[in-house]
């Protein structure tokens, strides 16, 4: 039988034609959809940081307003998210750092805990800005008042700031709990006032925290130390807390109203420490909301201790090298006190503020400093602690902040306060 030769050309054409469809149907295919796929990830966080393909989408991106941009974002709720990058500063660029802060130099062994930023939920919370923030402050003075955790805050300030220029001490008091830093090419001032109850108190203590009596402790009268310098700061960031747990008798109308675990006068009626805190931090409040004061002040609440299987006084410590999550953790009874009576009060205080054009903000970082039970000296609030017995029985700091540590992501938070006003 005779093939018809026209047929055999169309039916090759049209094999080709269909081979020719299929291969580029294919390559469309491996085109579009790998080109699709973002690149594989070995790890959670890796070492490279990839390059930008499409650098208009991110301009797109950063264009767009965020809950910072519009003064809505909740600075204070979020996670710790890893930070590559690491501190802004280390012990070896910054003297500043108390030796009880000191973990690198007193030979903490594991690094992971500088290796974590906070993360708001809702919005980008930028990294501090020591340059911009100099230029802001040119001529203006911040004061830090509080306690030994104010201490522990401005050593970090002051090293953050220290990336541009060094302060300069210009003023300490006996025992150099009270300082006074310059940058002289800002003539900005920075202090720390030593004022644990914010309120005129005795106190017979040394420099471990071992007391020879009770506190004499006036519920009714604040700490001139601090109120008489109100007015001449510009920026204020005050707080106290944790000192109201010791043993006082506490005075009212320079009379014992009573005292709290006394140890030298068993003969006064007990009251509890969240009476008088109540008391003290009301009158704070009172003096702070009705003062006319036109600068910032932020109130910033009692910051969690992380002692694990007892207390500092029964063998506590704090071993742990990573943050943890909400869900893990429980506020202590004792702070969870003292956190209600400090919102409580500052709400009470906030529309009498607002009312007399005082600028009272909360600077709430308890949440955040809840999570970070890996931030603390623990153990190397002394240099070397086990360099001759590994076994060797120290006291441990379960309270205060490592430097650098999670302390510097509240001049994080603190820097975009100031820039929303």
């Amino acid at each position: 039988m005779r093939i018809d030769s026209s047929f055999n050309f169309n039916h090759k054409n049209y094999l080709i034609k269909l081979l020719l469809t299929v291969f580029f149907s294919v390559l469309a295919f491996r085109l579009l959809f790998f080109h699709s796929l973002p690149p594989p990830i070995d790890e959670p966080f890796p070492n490279k940081i990839m390059e930008p393909q499409n650098e208009q989408v991110i301009q797109n991106e950063k264009d767009k307003v965020s809950p910072t941009d519009t003064g809505k974002c909740d600075y204070f709720d979020g996670d710790w998210v890893r930070n590559p990058l690491g501190p802004m500063y280390t012990n070896e660029t910054c003297d500043l750092i108390e030796s009880h802060q000191n973990c690198m130099k007193n030979g903490r062994p594991d690094r992971e805990f500088l290796y974590w930023k906070w993360a708001p939920r809702d919005c980008e919370l930028p990294v501090f800005d020591p340059k911009r923030f100099l230029e802001m402050m040119r001529g203006k003075i911040w004061a830090l008042i509080g306690d030994s955790i104010s201490r522990n805050h401005v050593q970090s300030l002051l090293c953050m700031l220290s990336k541009v220029e060094k302060a300069v001490l210009v003023y300490h008091d006996e025992e150099y709990k009270s300082k006074s830093w310059n940058f002289p090419s800002y003539n900005l001032t920075i202090s720390v006032l030593w004022s644990p109850f914010l309120a005129e108190a005795a106190i017979f203590e040394d420099i471990n925290g071992v007391s020879s009596s009770d506190v004499q402790l006036h519920v009714d009268k604040l700490d001139s130390k601090w109120t008489d310098q109100y007015l001449n700061f510009d920026y204020i960031i005050i707080s106290t807390g944790k000192w109201y747990v010791k043993s006082a008798i506490y005075y009212e109308n320079n009379t014992v109203l009573g005292c709290h675990w006394c140890t030298n006068n068993k003969n006064y009626t007990e009251v509890g420490f969240d009476t008088a805190y109540r008391k003290v931090l009301k009158n704070v409040m009172d003096f702070i909301s009705s003062s006319y004061h036109k600068g910032l002040i932020l109130f910033r609440t009692s910051t969690p201790d992380h002692f694990e299987n007892g207390e500092w006084f029964s063998g506590g410590t704090c071993n742990r090298t990573v943050p943890i999550k909400e869900a893990q953790v429980e506020i202590k009874n004792l702070l969870r006190i003292i956190r209600d009576i400090e919102l409580e009060e500052f709400e009470k205080a906030a529309p009498k503020a607002l009312k007399n054009g005082v600028n009272l903000k909360l600077l709430d970082v308890a949440p955040l400093s809840l999570l970070r039970p890996d931030g603390h000296p623990g153990p190397y609030r002394q240099f070397q602690p086990f360099a001759k017995n590994q076994n060797a029985k120290v006291q441990t700091d379960c309270l205060h902040w490592c430097l650098p540590g999670p302390i510097d992501s509240w001049n994080d938070i603190i820097m975009e306060m100031v820039v929303s006003g």
